[in-house]
């Protein structure tokens, strides 16, 4: 559904664009409502959900046993933080100011079309991610048989 890489600009009030390619697909497929949340695995990154989808992984991550730390990290982390979003009439979102600094995003950031989700990360993280080479140790073996 989303793929692809933006430079995003972030206004003084945590304001961002939604890409114009994707605002139609927004608005359609996700009823012009999105869900942003914490990346529980990396740092310097936001999810940001369609609101169906979000339902999905939402109760999937509760089903999980909060007695045992990892998950309970996660739910804090997805579930507990999830603010639900909406474009407004100029096709922008706005990020909670506590996500925007928890992440590091201040003026630029990028967005990545991943598939089911978008993530939102900070321009620095984001350049540190895409610096990071991938050694042998990092692949299974099922991802060195993909042609890329």
């Amino acid at each position: 559904m989303f793929q692809g890489e933006t430079a995003i600009t972030v206004d003084d009030k945590g304001r961002l664009a939604v890409p114009t390619a994707y605002r139609e697909l927004v608005v359609r497929e996700c009823d012009n409502r999105l869900v942003i949340t914490y990346n529980p695995f990396e740092s310097g990154c936001l999810y940001l959900y369609p609101e169906r989808e979000w339902q999905r992984v939402r109760d999937e991550v509760n089903k999980l046993p909060s007695t045992q730390r990892a998950h309970r990290a996660m739910q804090l982390k997805l579930v507990g933080a999830a603010t639900p979003v909406e474009l407004d009439g100029n096709g922008r979102i706005s990020v909670p100011a506590s996500m925007r600094s928890a992440v590091g995003i201040e003026k630029k950031a990028v967005l990545l079309g991943m598939g089911g989700k978008f993530e939102l990360w900070s321009e620095q993280a984001h350049h540190a991610q895409i610096r990071q080479t991938l050694t042998d140790e990092d692949l299974s073996a099922q991802m060195l048989e993909l042609r890329l």
